[in-house]
């Protein structure tokens, strides 16, 4: 199980179960209480519980990069 507070924000999960659409690749697009996400093959947008989210996600496909942007002169 994907440790629930490890979840960023433009991280692609892929869920254990496809979604009726036949994608199983999700971005996440929103952080919270509930946690929103995209599928990348058809655009749909679900929110569901970050327990629930948790659960269903398999592994972090691809990462966003954490660093700010920011350098130190």
């Amino acid at each position: 199980m994907i440790d629930p507070t490890d979840i960023r924000l433009d991280d692609v999960v892929r869920m254990r179960k496809p979604h009726p659409c036949g994608g199983f690749e999700w971005r996440v697009i929103r952080l919270g209480t509930d946690i929103g996400a995209r599928c990348l093959t058809c655009g749909r947008k679900v929110l569901m519980p970050r327990s629930q989210f948790a659960r269903r996600v398999k592994k972090i496909v691809e990462r966003k990069d954490a660093g700010l942007g920011m350098s130190n002169p």
